[in-house]
């Protein structure tokens, strides 16, 4: 079982089929799939399931927190179940792979105060830039 299912199921999250479908979908390292690419793979599994009930669901698991929306470019807001380790993105420009990266060190600590202008940080979104090794072949 996935580590998104079983978090959904520790919470009491009612389990429809719809709803299994979409956390199955998600389930993964690196995966940061569009509303479209979750409906597309979900219906391969679930034929009737509505595009109105992914996008519903992938909602709710936004809100809920279980599942965070990347928007990393002008493109298509991708989702992301990796929600619960903190984690930065390194996005390739030229196609728009992205993959979760774990660097070391605290980035809440790298602001200093003299440039934080008097807010309270409580977050910090890092991503990295450049280009993916199967687009610096082609």
């Amino acid at each position: 079982m996935s580590d998104l299912l079983e978090r959904l199921r520790g919470r009491g999250w009612r389990m429809t089929a719809q709803r299994r479908v979409v956390a199955e979908v998600l389930a993964g390292d690196h995966v940061h799939l569009t509303a479209d690419e979750v409906h597309a793979r979900a219906v391969a599994k679930l034929p009737e399931i509505s595009r109105a009930t992914v996008y519903n669901t992938l909602g709710e698991l936004v809100s809920l927190g279980e599942v965070l929306e990347v928007s990393t470019d002008k493109r298509a807001k991708r989702y992301d179940p990796n929600a619960h380790r903190p984690h930065h993105h390194l996005v390739c420009a030229q196609c728009g792979a992205i993959r979760d990266v774990h660097p070391t060190g605290n980035p809440m600590a790298d602001l200093p105060d003299s440039e934080r202008f008097g807010f309270t940080v409580s977050d910090v979104e890092v991503t990295y830039r450049g280009v993916c090794p199967n687009c610096a072949k082609a």
